[in-house]
């Protein structure tokens, strides 16, 4: 679909759904409804006594207002932003594949994996949404604010027409509004080149985490393929199980898609400081079995083999857009075609978080953002939209971190933060010991800035020089002696722009 070919210009279309109880209602009346003094006796007057026949009906979801379709962290925050609205209680359901309720997925390639000794992160600890420091809703939260709760039981298709949604059970569900947040799924190997062998893992939720976890109590020798944010963190929390750990990775260097060669190789020697091999520019042609079936070797295109007993493939991810196609999907960054307040091109159905394809307003181009950060805030622009008069399109500043070696009994806990965009010429100030900065650079421009070992001042710093794009002196932040001297040359640059 080309960029933005399907999205009407007429908000007021998307607005609300088509009402479940009473097609005939205009929007004027559920506004009427929600404006009013007793607005939540108010509608559920309203409809105890109109929709007796819809209530009985085979419809599985009693509340059907607001559907969310995934369980993620995506749909933990739109629960939040629902219930601070007034309009979660009777009213919103949420249905996911998973057991749990939502929670904060980077805890699983980090705290979750330490070693038992290590004190690592388990539920209810990390569900939604403490990771921004809100409340944490566990499952008997979405019980007290009347959020109908479906588990284990994904969508498989929608009726458009009909609005309703199929279950993999069978269940028919309805809505008035639907919110698709059904983030990514992994990227796998296929089964013909040992993709499926036990001791193989992937990690998207926390039963891979669970059966990861099982193998490492066991493991030996470790092989991670991929050298992005899962090879690093997961590498990380490999070293506090003391195993021989190697990874491979098809690029030159670690986290290719951000990290500039002289800041990636900062970060590999750390790790083969603790141990962690490198094999770089390596394509894999298979994974090998041993005779009892467990994965036992990693064969090399160029005929090496590496011995391995555990295997963890962390080579991204792909949007779960399969029963949504007809919603409109974005040819050229995957996932599904939304306009500034996630709304899709048919009228009363949203997308967030990882799934969503939207305008990054501030460099005018259409993103997909894989991120906690991207999922949390789109999904609260989303509910304001939807349900208020709040029009602004959704401006969104790329943000990325890791969180590294942190586990009790590390000799150096690493963290690093990038705001901005990594186009130009990169900028490096520091030597890594204790901190580092990148500044990237177009047309005298700042256009992104990443800080590892910052202190809070610092990283506060980073988002107010990534939006401004100020005019920096290059030959000044060359010759800075260090980080800070560096930030404070970036600073003045802010200033002066103002």
């Amino acid at each position: 679909m080309a960029s933005g070919s399907s999205i009407s210009s007429n908000p007021m279309s998307f607005k609300h759904g088509l009402s479940l109880w009473c097609p005939q209602s205009s929007p004027s009346l559920h506004r009427t409804l929600q404006s009013s003094p007793s607005s939540s006796i108010g509608f559920k007057t309203f409809f105890r006594n109109h929709v007796v026949a819809a209530s009985s009906s085979s419809f599985a979801n009693e509340n059907r207002e607001y559907v969310i379709v995934g369980g993620g962290n995506a749909a933990g925050y739109a629960a939040r932003s629902f219930v601070e609205h007034g309009m979660a209680d009777g009213r919103l359901c949420i249905v996911t594949r998973e057991a749990y309720a939502p929670y904060e997925r980077p805890a699983l390639t980090k705290g979750y994996l330490f070693p038992l000794d290590k004190k690592p992160a388990r539920l209810p600890g990390f569900h939604t949404c403490v990771g921004s420091g809100g409340e944490r809703q566990t499952p008997d939260w979405y019980k007290e604010k009347g959020i109908e709760m479906l588990y284990e039981d994904p969508v498989t298709g929608i009726d458009i027409e009909k609005q309703t949604a199929t279950t993999i059970s069978g269940k028919l569900l309805k809505y008035g509004t639907l919110i698709v947040a059904t983030g990514c799924t992994a990227s796998r190997f296929p089964e013909k080149i040992g993709g499926n062998l036990p001791g193989v893992h992937y990690i998207r939720d926390v039963a891979d985490a669970d059966s990861l976890i099982s193998s490492l109590e066991r493991a030996h020798k470790l092989v991670i393929v991929g050298g992005g944010y899962i090879g690093m963190e997961v590498a990380a929390a490999a070293v506090a199980w003391k195993l021989d750990t190697t990874i491979i990775f098809p690029e030159n260097h670690l986290m290719q898609r951000l990290f500039p060669p002289s800041l990636a190789q900062k970060y590999e020697e750390l790790y083969q400081e603790n141990g962690v091999k490198f094999i770089k520019g390596a394509s894999i042609k298979n994974l090998e079995a041993s005779s009892d079936g467990h994965v036992a070797a990693v064969k090399l295109e160029n005929g090496s083999t590496i011995e391995a007993d555990t295997v963890i493939i962390g080579i991204g991810a792909k949007p779960a857009v399969g029963p949504f196609e007809r919603l409109g999907l974005n040819n050229s960054v995957g996932g599904i075609q939304v306009d500034g307040q996630f709304r899709t091109g048919i009228p009363g159905i949203f997308a967030i978080g990882d799934v969503a394809a939207f305008p990054l307003k501030m460099y005018n181009r259409m993103a997909r953002v894989e991120h906690v950060d991207h999922a949390r805030r789109s999904a609260q622009h989303c509910v304001k939209s939807l349900l208020t008069a709040h029009t602004s399109s959704y401006d969104y500043l790329p943000y990325f971190y890791s969180r590294v070696f942190e586990y009790e009994g590390s000799p150096r806990k690493i963290w690093w933060q990038f705001f901005g965009d990594n186009v130009g010429e990169t900028i490096q100030v520091g030597n890594f010991d204790p901190k580092i900065a990148t500044f990237w650079i177009d047309s005298g421009k700042l256009k992104g800035v990443l800080l590892e070992s910052g202190s809070p001042e610092e990283f506060q710093l980073l988002p107010e020089l990534a939006k401004s794009q100020p005019i920096v002196d290059k030959s000044k932040l060359q010759s800075a002696s260090s980080v800070e001297e560096a930030l404070e040359i970036a600073r003045a640059s802010l200033q002066a722009a103002v």
